[in-house]
């Protein structure tokens, strides 16, 4: 079982950084006028609440009781990323404020899983 929790974790984390890297990818687009949201952003952003289910999954499974709380937060701040992501996909081109609320979101998230 910990091998599997560590797959995860470490898929969870590879997760992170695909939103991140997808989104700071795309930042000196942002003054060209053709920055977008990157099918990279969205998939990596599914990775992680795919991943972030399994690992709370796995806790309960292995006797364990999470943070309720901050799993919640976690995945409110999750689906509003998915939720950016999948409203301005489809545009041709997106404004810096939209790239830097995902990767604001993504900071957060990781701030929350570190810090609380």
């Amino acid at each position: 079982m910990e091998i599997i929790r560590n797959i995860l974790l470490i898929l969870h984390i590879v997760g992170f950084a695909g939103v991140a890297g997808a989104t700071i990818a795309q930042l000196p687009k942002v003054k060209e006028g053709v920055a977008k949201v990157s099918g990279g952003i969205l998939h990596s952003a599914w990775l992680m609440l795919a991943t972030g289910l399994g690992l709370v999954g796995m806790m309960y499974a292995m006797g364990g009781a999470p943070n309720n709380m901050k799993i919640g937060v976690k995945t409110v701040v999750l689906l509003a990323i998915i939720v950016l992501a999948l409203v301005f996909k489809k545009k041709e081109n997106v404004s810096g404020g939209v790239l830097g609320a995902i990767l604001g979101l993504s900071v957060l998230n990781v701030a929350l899983a570190v810090a609380w």
